[in-house]
């Protein structure tokens, strides 16, 4: 129990402590990760901890990652990236491969060992890419979605690629695994373990049809049952055991738990209890990722890196280089445009966690030495320490390139239109709806080109674009619009927008999205005047309603929470102008003092209000 605890305070510290740091500095949270196990390494090894079987566990969040991904996508969604799964996806896997192969090869390698190291490096890290471009605000981009359909049918691909991985056994390389006394894997467990080819298939057919049959008729009474007890803990124990659950019968079949899980994901994404899964699985999730990352960070072999440190160094940037180049190919082939390319081919230029596994699995059936083995796991793990150095170069180098240039790829838009809309989702859709029924007619652009092609099959006036391009915003008019309403994701973005607009366009009227009331401070001194959050409104509502099922009328529960607006507006108006962005809230006297200088008599005001509308 001791050393337990000691390695939980030991990974817990590191996080908390490394993690705000690198945040601060614009790293990211992974490169935080990466560091900080980077850091505690040392005092692992004195400690003589098994950091692989840390990572091991810690994989589970991987599959955790996958199943919260799931419930995002709609079967109808996934199936209209089929063409994206089966292209994109498939042609990186193969093309990658090959060229690893060939290089192999050309340095030597036996082609069985070179295949091997070929449909290792072919994966790219499914945690490390979905995690950055969803803290990135990026994956509904048509970057992010192409991304991710390459990530999925690399866990497909797993599959087959376990299944060969015996065939290219080396005799000699059997014998001395045979005569190591190797690990003994007899308490394994497995559904097909002797079974012919056909009754493997089956079987196999036969797990993923429960989970799909599972996930559309068990899961609705199941949570149904469990919420006549009231009890949230059990609640997260449900979604735990579902999670846990089909992992396992995947693994037990012999397929990827990551896979599973994310197709329970999936045919889940319409159930009521969707949200409910969302909120129990993603601290877990969250905590198992920066345990993953760290493990990867405290596992690099530095005393092997030291001996060959550049014929290493040389392999990985090679393998990144390799990678890049397919992947850009690949996206120019399948007509993404502008900073989207580099997005996919920075994004997924590392080898992925699953590497650490299939190197393991190709040692222990006699594929690859074991010498050569443990120096392609130092390139696999110092690729993905260099991942979050990629995005950071997408983001600074890549990004501002195509913001800077003539040279767009947008579509043709028209200039006449005096309402310009960034953004087409849930927010700016509806807007663009309410506009068009007064016969405000608005010129609305969007990065998804899906949604795009999904926009003008329903008749509707969308563009494709990068609402953060000086260039496209003069194309779309915004020289002559009298609004601008920004309702794309991303705090950051929305906030760079604002700035720039109001700085060359002073004329133009913004409204803007607002992620939270911290992000109303930076809009508002970024200079918009014209803030709505986006769950303001609703909150609005439900507290009304909550008034009326308290025995208010409809006129008394309005009166009230328009009371609760317009003085929770003239707060905010308060101490948004002692609000700096260069300095944390918490750390911000000034703001702190003026919100305690008007809590007394906001609060007094606010109590009087409420009493005479509640009174009427």
């Amino acid at each position: 129990m001791t050393e337990f605890l000691m390695l939980a305070f030991i990974f817990l510290v590191a996080g908390v402590a490394a993690v705000p740091i690198a945040s601060r500095l614009g790293l990211g949270s992974v490169l935080g990760y990466l560091i900080a196990g980077i850091l505690i390494s040392p005092l692992l090894s004195l400690l003589h901890v098994d950091v692989i079987s840390i990572q091991h566990f810690a994989e589970f969040g991987v599959v955790m990652m996958l199943f919260l991904v799931g419930l995002e996508l709609e079967p109808r969604l996934l199936w209209s990236m089929r063409h994206k799964l089966m292209g994109l996806g498939g042609g990186q896997v193969g093309l990658t491969a090959l060229a690893v192969i060939g290089v192999g090869m050309a340095f030597g390698l036996v082609w069985t060992v070179a295949l091997a190291v070929g449909l290792v490096f072919a994966l790219s890290s499914t945690a490390i890419a979905l995690q950055t471009l969803q803290e990135k605000g990026l994956m509904k981009s048509d970057g992010g979605q192409s991304s991710f359909s390459v990530l999925l049918f690399q866990d497909i691909a797993v599959i087959p690629m376990l299944a060969l991985v015996p065939l290219l056994a080396l005799p000699e390389l059997l014998d001395a695994v045979s005569h190591g006394g190797g690990e003994d894997h007899g308490t394994d467990f497995s559904l097909v373990a002797g079974l012919a080819g056909w009754q493997t298939a089956l079987v196999t057919l036969g797990a993923i049809a429960a989970v799909i049959a599972a996930g559309s008729y068990l899961t609705g009474p199941l949570f149904r049952f469990i919420a006549a007890a009231n009890l949230r803990e059990l609640f997260v124990a449900a979604a735990l055991m579902i999670v846990v659950g089909i992992a396992l019968l995947m693994t037990l079949v012999g397929l990827s738990p990551a896979l599973g899980t994310f197709l329970a994901g999936v045919v889940l994404a319409n159930s009521e209890y969707r949200h409910e899964l969302e909120s129990d699985i993603d601290p877990f999730k969250g905590l198992l990722l920066g345990l993953f990352f760290m493990t990867v960070g405290a596992g690099i072999n530095f005393g092997l890196l030291g001996e060959n440190l550049a014929l290493i160094i040389g392999l990985t940037l090679g393998l990144i280089v390799l990678k890049a180049l397919v992947l850009y190919g690949l996206a120019v082939v399948f007509k993404l445009r502008g900073s989207d390319r580099w997005l996919l081919a920075l994004g997924l230029a590392q080898a992925g966690e699953f590497g650490f596994v299939l190197l393991s699995f190709t040692v222990a059936n006699g594929v690859i030495p074991t010498g050569l083995a443990d120096q392609l796991l130092l390139v696999v793990a110092l690729s993905m320490l260099l991942t979050p150095a990629l995005f950071i170069l997408y983001d600074r180098v890549i990004v501002p390139r195509y913001i800077e240039t003539n040279d767009r790829e947008a579509d043709e838009m028209p200039q006449d239109n005096k309402i310009v809309i960034a953004g087409h989702g849930r927010v700016g859709g509806l807007v663009s709806r309410i506009l068009h029924g007064a016969g405000f007619e608005a010129t609305v652009i969007d990065f998804s080109s899906v949604q795009i092609e999904m926009l003008k099959k329903f008749g509707a006036r969308a563009y494709y674009g990068d609402a953060t391009r000086p260039d496209l915003l003069h194309a779309a008019g915004i020289a002559e619009a009298k609004l601008f309403v920004i309702a794309i994701d991303g705090k950051d973005q929305i906030t760079e927008l604002v700035r720039y607009v109001g700085h060359h366009y002073p004329n133009v009227h913004i409204i803007a999205r607002a992620v939270d009331r911290n992000h109303v401070y930076d809009l508002w001194h970024a200079g918009c005047r014209d803030i709505i959050r986006e769950t303001y409104d609703s909150s609005l509502r439900m507290g009304r309603s909550a008034f009326e099922a308290l025995g208010a009328n409809t006129a008394q529960a309005q009166a009230a929470v328009d009371a609760f607006s317009a003085l929770d507006r003239k707060s905010m108006v308060a101490v948004a102008a002692h609000y700096d962005p260069d300095i944390p809230s918490i750390e911000n006297q000034a703001m702190i003092d003026g919100v305690h200088a008007q809590r007394g008599d906001w609060e007094a005001e606010l109590a009087a209000q409420m009493k005479a509308a509640l009174a009427r």
